[in-house]
């Protein structure tokens, strides 16, 4: 089973309106206001020929960062209490790692950048005291490892990607995104560049996923993120990051689970069980959880905690509301059951039949969609029509047996009115029993000879006609309630007597 199909990667986030702007605005500036000597600057730099990225510029960016890096180093061990004093040093040390940027247009340098042993130098940075120095090297590590970047270049990609995880990066990555604020536009950017770098290493290295989940508190941080009520474009990335990082990997799903993460995506997908997403993003969002959840309920326990957690009680009031999520509800359901009896159970239980019939019956009488449904009980020679037939035949018994044991308590001088008798058969199973007659009306009503004649065969088998399914359609006709109003009655009382007349 997929979890999803639409793509992972994003170019750009549009995060509304607590996306990190581009510039801050202060001391009066306008942003609307345009300089034109600095169009004028630029329409000069355009005429300059771009120098070209080759060994010898790498080796000459290499040496000047290091040189910066180390007055860095030296002005704030010098002047300790007098931070102007090593004011300049940073600047210039940030001056150095925009320079290096120059780099994502030759990847194939990447293992002669790995060999010159600056790696270390340029993550350790992550950690250094000065926050806009370490999200400088986030913004540089997002170039380096940006997709379009490494485009044809797998290779040298896996070169840096393995020297960046070897020295720690994903462990220092994330230690500098817990010391950002989501509040200040700047550290908000880098939060953004640091979710996007992870997100690069994956695809670059797969094992990565792993690896920044157990090495990292990564998981907790995001499910932190989701948990938001308010709709913001850091959790809808946050949303994507988990999907990623669940999407191929067993660990990560069990590792989630113990962290109450069932819990935690249901709260955000509950928010959804009557209203639809306002936007693209917040619908975009919405898909990221359901395939999150889909992912979690791959391992067994996970279904377990689903089950416990009343999921499958949520998944069917989003059915019922017909809402945007109605299509990932069905989805996630068919994960939570898929070889998992008690969500089955449950499932049955609390009149999950019902409202996946009512999906069912909605998509069959449809054109095409119907036809390509029904001829899959044509397949393997009516593989299917032979299970429902063994259904029918053993709800057939169930009701057969409780309707006996209902006259033999009548016999006994025990009175039951006919609602009370209907009820005791309906939990004996004849709403089962009901609801697989009207499957075989569907069936019948299509015409084909085929299918037909293999219903009549298997009744015939069992001693039974069509007769015997005609008197459950009808008594399922008789006893249709008016709970989704007197008009949706009629429409499928009428349904079920074109069965009866069919047969």
């Amino acid at each position: 089973m997929e979890v999803s199909n639409h793509a992972r990667k994003r170019k750009a986030i549009d995060a509304g309106p607590n996306s990190p702007p581009s510039y801050r605005a202060s001391d009066g500036y306008e942003p609307n206001a345009v300089d034109l000597s600095l169009l004028e600057e630029l329409e000069k730099s355009s005429h300059h020929q771009v120098e070209a990225v080759d060994l010898k510029t790498l080796k000459k960016l290499v040496l000047s960062f290091e040189r910066r890096l180390r007055d860095n180093i030296a002005a704030r061990l010098k002047y300790v209490e007098n931070p102007e004093k090593f004011a300049d040093s940073e600047v210039d040390l940030h001056d150095e790692l925009q320079k290096l940027k120059i780099l994502a247009g030759a990847p194939e340098l990447y293992p002669e950048l790995v060999a010159s042993n600056t790696v270390p130098s340029i993550v350790n940075l992550l950690s250094h005291e000065n926050a806009d120095i370490a999200n400088d090297v986030v913004q540089l590590l997002q170039d380096l490892t940006d997709e379009d970047a490494l485009e044809d270049n797998d290779e040298p990609a896996r070169v840096l990607v393995d020297a960046l995880v070897e020295n720690n990066v994903l462990e220092l990555l994330v230690q500098n995104m817990n010391r950002l604020s989501e509040g200040d536009p700047d550290e908000a950017a880098a939060i953004y560049a640091t979710l996007t770098v992870i997100e690069n290493l994956v695809e670059v290295k797969p094992s990565v996923a792993e690896m920044v989940c157990e090495r990292t508190k990564l998981l907790r941080w995001l499910v932190l993120k989701i948990k938001v009520r308010d709709f913001e474009g850091i959790k809808q990335y946050a949303s994507e990051i988990l999907a990623i990082l669940l999407q191929n990997s067993t660990a990560n799903q069990k590792r989630l689970g113990q962290m109450n993460g069932v819990d935690a995506v249901l709260e955000g997908v509950a928010m959804y069980k009557s209203r639809d997403p306002k936007t693209p993003d917040e619908e975009e969002m919405l898909e990221n959880l359901f395939d999150v959840l889909c992912c979690l309920l791959m391992p067994l326990e996970n279904k377990e905690r689903f089950v416990n957690a009343e999921g499958v009680e949520l998944m069917i009031i989003i059915m019922k509301q017909k809402k945007y999520a109605y299509g990932s509800a069905i989805r996630a359901l068919d994960f939570a059951m898929t070889n998992y009896p008690p969500a089955c159970e449950r499932f049955v239980d609390v009149m999950g039949l019902k409202t996946a019939f009512a999906a069912f019956m909605a998509g069959i009488l449809r054109g095409s969609r119907r036809d390509r449904l029904l001829s899959k009980f044509v397949e393997n020679e009516y593989e299917k029509i032979d299970r429902l037939m063994e259904l029918y035949i053993r709800y057939s018994d169930r009701v057969r047996s409780e309707a006996e044991r209902l006259d033999q308590l009548e016999l006994d001088d025990l009175e039951l009115d006919e609602d009370e008798k209907y009820n005791r058969k309906l939990e004996s199973g004849l709403y089962s029993l009901q609801l697989v007659a009207v499957i075989l009306g569907h069936i019948w009503c299509s015409e084909h000879s085929g299918m037909r004649a293999r219903i009549e065969l298997l009744l015939k088998q069992q001693k039974l006609s069509k007769n015997d399914v005609k008197e459950i359609l009808q008594e399922y006709h008789d006893n249709l309630g008016d709970v989704e109003g007197a008009e949706e009655k009629e429409r499928g009382q009428a349904r079920i007597q074109l069965f009866i007349s069919a047969m």
